[in-house]
């Protein structure tokens, strides 16, 4: 019984040191294009960065793509649209972000995390 004991101390340290020592993963987004008209979106980090996915077709849905974690701002330019809508979210280490350019009247976008 001593032995079981031990043993299952062990097993449990050594997976809360496994745990401990993981390394985190950088943030991701993708876009999500819930409109009719194609859309080009523009990601700028807090860390400077400018990230631009052109042509979103309608009903697309973009691969991830990294990010330093911080504040991010985003902003769509929608074909035959005079409004270009923006969101600022924040984003942190093991997350994964959505952009959606949402359907409707005005151009809106929405920030699913």
């Amino acid at each position: 019984m001593k032995r079981f004991m031990i043993s299952m101390f062990a097993m449990a340290l050594a997976v809360s040191l496994g745990a401990c020592s993981k390394d985190e993963a950088t943030p991701e987004f993708r876009v999500v294009n819930e409109r009719t008209e194609k859309a080009n979106v523009q990601i700028q980090t807090s860390g400077g960065n400018t990230i631009n996915i052109n042509d979103v077709l309608p009903g697309q849905t973009t691969a991830y793509q990294s990010a330093s974690e911080g504040a991010i701002v985003a902003t769509a330019v929608i074909q035959n649209e005079s409004v270009s809508p923006t969101a600022s979210f924040y984003v942190w280490n093991d997350t994964r972000s959505t952009v959606i350019v949402q359907a409707g009247g005005t151009p809106t976008l929405r920030i699913d995390q």
